[in-house]
């Protein structure tokens, strides 16, 4: 690989345009080599503000030979498509996540990483985030003993458009939203052996004619014996609130707190504080430190620490998830 490494950016959305701008200028490991998207114009935008190379699409960027890695940000809908064609052409892949919306596409992903042999890393920044990070050392240091609950809640300030809420465009609210907590239980907690979950639109009823929810819940059982519960909302209102808490049998960890500023306003009758107003202030630095690992990792030969298995296997509880939803019973991962 060239040094520094030559990434190119396919999705420029508010998160794939941030990305692009992370390797413009904040990662010395790296240099934004090259970008696209459909929207002509934010890719001319990106390209000018940074120099880096405008493609036309995925296939032309992925024909360079000077580029060494893809960053994957477009819609869900076409990781498959984009993250095969990479490995194909030997690249190395960072993939947002999910994986896929479709088990059969994520499991095409990983034969495609597997049979080309390309570096490959799944995007879950909530373990990059210094409290979550911290979380796991300390579990696995033993310091709140054996794990027995697992306890997750994701609230969106307001929820997306309808038409991105469309089980067919985000996968539904267990996948676009839970599959974070999802992942969390597994690293936290170990593998899911059973789950049951229950869930409306009673936030906004025009969410049901699309076909999803916006207020649900998902108890898990581990293999461990070990009991989680997982709470997913889009109406917080006050702002967008990410914790999580795990119980042990020697102590408990708890994770995240609804303040986007270290300031408590103490007056007459009142006690208040702000609240996080969205996912990119909450988590901005653990999206850095995520790509600062993926260039490390990659300049210096180290696997990824989160992996297609990692996708499929949060993938797999989603699924259960919302098959439970729709079932109205207890399902398996291994179902899936």
């Amino acid at each position: 690989m060239h040094s520094p490494i030559n990434i190119g950016v396919v999705g420029l959305g508010r998160l794939g345009a941030l990305y692009a701008y992370h390797f413009a200028s904040r990662l010395p490991g790296a240099c934004l080599h090259s970008v696209t998207d459909v929207r002509r114009e934010a890719c001319e935008a990106v390209s000018a503000a940074t120099g880096a190379r405008a493609f036309e699409d995925h296939k032309s960027l992925l024909a360079d030979p000077d580029l060494d890695a893809v960053v994957i940000m477009t819609p869900t809908k076409l990781h498959a498509e984009v993250a095969i064609s990479a490995a194909e052409a030997g690249k190395a892949i960072f993939c947002e996540k999910p994986l896929a919306l479709d088990l059969g596409e994520s499991e095409a992903i990983a034969a495609a990483v597997a049979k080309h042999d390309v570096f490959f890393h799944l995007g879950f920044m909530r373990r990059f985030d210094n409290a979550y990070a911290a979380a796991w050392k300390r579990i696995h240091n033993g310091d709140i003993g054996r794990p027995l609950v697992f306890k997750s809640s994701s609230r969106d300030q307001f929820p997306p458009p309808l038409d991105y809420l469309r089980p067919e465009s985000s996968g539904g609210l267990f996948i676009d939203m839970g599959i974070h907590d999802f992942d969390l239980a597994r690293w936290f907690m170990g593998e899911v052996a059973e789950v049951h979950s229950a869930g409306a639109a009673i936030g906004d009823p025009r969410i049901a004619e699309v076909g999803d929810v916006d207020n649900a819940f998902t108890t898990l059982n581990f293999q461990s014996g070990a009991l989680g519960l997982v709470s997913l909302s889009r109406n917080g209102i006050y702002g967008y609130a990410i914790d999580t808490e795990i119980v042990g049998d020697e102590g408990t960890l708890r994770i995240g707190s609804d303040r986007h500023t270290d300031l408590l306003v103490l007056t007459k009758n009142n006690v208040s504080h702000d609240t996080v107003p969205g996912f990119l202030e909450r988590f901005e630095q653990a999206y850095l430190t995520q790509l600062e690992d993926f260039v490390a990792n990659l300049a210096n030969g180290r696997p990824a620490p989160i992996t297609c298995a990692d996708g499929i296997a949060a993938q797999r509880i989603a699924l259960a998830a919302t098959r439970s939803l729709h079932e109205r019973r207890n399902v398996s991962p291994a179902e899936i």
